[in-house]
């Protein structure tokens, strides 16, 4: 066949692990897709990849269609700092004023709705918007920030806003960590091609060991990108985590329960994991 497709997120999140991939030569043998995450959902449902890390919410929608990487995903157990919810009033007071939602965001969209309507008990109104903090705040009264956007507002406060960290207010009020991310193969290609898979699975998880013994070298490297310190980002990449044992499971099925309840999502899928008995 020809060479496998895996999709790649052009955030600093995933920074990690592809640069353990540079460094050690590895997956030579693929074709390296650059999008956000949504894109890459989209794609790897049409077809167009076999291989991507795509929103938490987009698996549950799709998972007649796919299959899981069992030992890798976006996740976290407590703060992220990548994900704000960034409020002009307390967010227990958003009742009836208006939330903006980050265009680029999925599953944190519906994080946010959970936490607002569960752990906050509001009822606000809501508006998808481009990733521009003063912009949203024109025509909202709080906004969700994913990404680099919410890293910098994460490191550098606003004056006069309150930021929510929704990895911290999740595993505050769940007691489970959260699950951003997954790594998703198109079922077709598991099931015709498994050597393929379990070689990426296993170059992943290569690169994963290499990330986690060079995390100062990696946050020096993001530093010479961002003008904010080395420190700053070993502080990130300390926060985020890529693991998906057991309890990081346990947390995604308790989010997919708490979407049906908001009416985010039809039903709990079951996850189906490669080399997994169903």
């Amino acid at each position: 066949m020809s060479r496998p497709r895996l999709g790649h997120i052009q955030f600093i999140n995933c920074l990690p692990l592809y640069y353990g991939m540079v460094k050690q030569d590895v997956l030579l043998d693929v074709d390296l897709v650059r999008a956000n995450p949504a894109d890459l959902a989209e794609m790897i449902v049409a077809s167009a990849l076999e291989v991507a890390p795509i929103p938490a919410i987009e698996y549950a929608r799709h998972a007649d269609d796919l299959v899981l990487l069992p030992d890798i995903a976006i996740t976290s157990d407590g703060e992220v700092q990548s994900i704000l919810l960034v409020s002009t009033v307390p967010a227990d007071q958003l009742t009836g004023r208006t939330v903006a939602l980050a265009a680029n965001s999925r599953t944190s969209q519906v994080l946010a709705r959970i936490l607002l309507a569960k752990r906050w008990g509001v009822e606000p109104s809501y508006v998808s918007m481009p990733p521009d903090l003063p912009a949203m705040l024109r025509d909202a009264d709080a906004a969700l920030l994913i990404g680099d956007e919410a890293l910098r507002e994460y490191w550098e406060p606003t004056p006069g806003l309150t930021a929510y960290d929704l990895g911290a207010e999740w595993t505050a009020w769940t007691g489970l960590p959260m699950v951003y991310a997954v790594w998703a193969v198109r079922r077709g290609f598991a099931e015709t091609e498994p050597e393929t898979v379990r070689n990426i699975s296993d170059a992943l998880a290569d690169s994963l060991s290499y990330c986690r013994a060079h995390l100062d070298e990696i946050s020096e490297y993001a530093a010479r990108w961002e003008h904010f310190t080395a420190d700053k980002f070993r502080s990130y990449f300390d926060a985020l985590h890529f693991r998906f044992e057991p309890r990081y499971r346990e947390g995604l099925l308790r989010f997919y329960e708490e979407a049906v309840a908001i009416g985010q999502l039809e039903a709990v899928p079951t996850l189906k994991v490669f080399g997994e008995d169903a």
